[in-house]
């Protein structure tokens, strides 16, 4: 079973900048998507980005041209640089992730992510005040 930890977040001013790490371990796969979701409270839980190891990316259109997703460390890690951040950023971000390449660069991981999601982080708390 795939375990994520989530690293990152915390408060900023609007316009700052945040970065999110998450490491994945326990797992044998060589391919697989790994993308960043966030929940406001009150709000439905929304895919942020999506990146997967054939260098396929993905985001949200609220976040086009200000935030990055990436695959770091051997592709251990996934990070989300998130710059020029608003108050409507502030939520709960989680990472999660997808043993296996089929689907990645579908819109599954949106409509139905707890069916197409293997694993996910414990969250960690993003805060931007105006």
């Amino acid at each position: 079973q795939v375990q994520l930890v989530e690293s990152g977040g915390g408060s900023v001013q609007t316009g700052g900048s945040l970065r999110l790490s998450c490491a994945a371990s326990r797992h044998t796969y060589s391919s697989y998507c790994m993308a960043w979701f966030r929940q406001a409270p009150g709000k439905e839980r929304e895919g942020v980005a999506l990146i997967a190891t054939d260098g396929w990316r993905t985001y949200t259109d609220s976040v086009k041209g200000r935030f990055t997703i990436s695959l770091e460390n051997d592709r251990s890690t996934v990070a989300l640089q998130m710059n020029s951040l608003k108050p409507e950023d502030s939520a709960m971000y989680y990472c999660a992730a997808k043993m296996g390449i089929a689907g990645c660069r579908g819109d599954n991981w949106i409509r139905v992510p707890n069916d197409f999601i293997d694993a996910w982080g414990q969250g960690t708390q993003v805060t931007v005040s105006s």
